[in-house]
């Protein structure tokens, strides 16, 4: 299992929301590199990086994620505000591995299955669920769709890896969702799971490895200081062994 520090942008800086809400953020002194860098200074690979702003349909952080491109050798899966062709082709321009697709998904599913035809292991569903339901626009709408048959529609149209976002932890450190990941490894075993939200110690990254998560999302827990990156890194070596 993978440990993938986040990194979620708003105006060009690193924030955290609680909930997915906009309006209860948490602001970090340090810049979007300056993070970055550090995760990658410890030995991290890997970077989630999300454009709030684009997810909201309002404004664009593209220049953030081509900087760290170009100043770190950190693999970027990038999220947020891809809603046409154009949008994927930019943020690989920009220096993203892997591209990150949510409202996209739910609303014109056959247009994302096209890109993972086209983008064949570059293309990431985005599932972020609230009662086990999806929701898209930043988090602000709710689509009714199940989570489960929703996953299933994607790796049966090529897409195999899923970010699963259970909304009402992020950013609360109350711990993981283990009973949602379960029951998706349980009923769709050939899917990739990345699990987000809630991870607030390496117990909880632990379990999550147990359950037979592919990756794990680090976001609110290291700002806070309750992981070191230290602890990412040892986490990491500890389930790869």
């Amino acid at each position: 299992m993978r440990v993938v520090p986040a990194i979620d942008i708003i105006d060009g800086s690193p924030v955290r929301l609680t909930e997915g809400d906009y309006s209860r953020k948490t602001e970090y002194r340090l810049s979007a590199l300056d993070a970055a860098k550090r995760f990658e200074d410890g030995g991290l690979r890997y970077l989630h990086l999300v454009d709030l702003d684009a997810a909201a349909g309002r404004g664009s952080n593209l220049s953030v994620l081509e900087r760290i491109a170009s100043e770190t050798a950190l693999l970027i899966d990038f999220g947020g505000g891809i809603r046409a062709e154009d949008d994927v082709r930019r943020a690989f321009d920009a220096g993203a591995g892997k591209v990150n697709v949510g409202s996209a998904a739910a609303k014109n599913p056959d247009l994302v299955f096209e890109w993972g035809k086209r983008y064949p292991g570059r293309i990431i569903l985005s599932a972020d669920v609230r009662d086990r339901h999806i929701a898209v626009s930043g988090w602000m709408e709710n689509t009714g769709l199940d989570i489960i048959p929703f996953i299933v529609s994607f790796i049966n149209n090529g897409i195999t890896e899923a970010v699963v976002t259970d909304i009402s932890r992020d950013g609360m450190l109350t711990g993981p969702s283990l009973e949602l990941y379960e029951e998706i490894i349980r009923k769709i075993p050939s899917l990739t799971l990345v699990a987000s939200g809630g991870v607030s110690s390496v117990q909880d990254l632990q379990k999550l490895a147990l359950l037979g998560v592919r990756g794990t999302i680090v976001g609110k827990a290291y700002y806070e200081g309750r992981i070191t990156i230290e602890e990412m890194k040892e986490a990491e070596c500890l389930q790869r062994g």
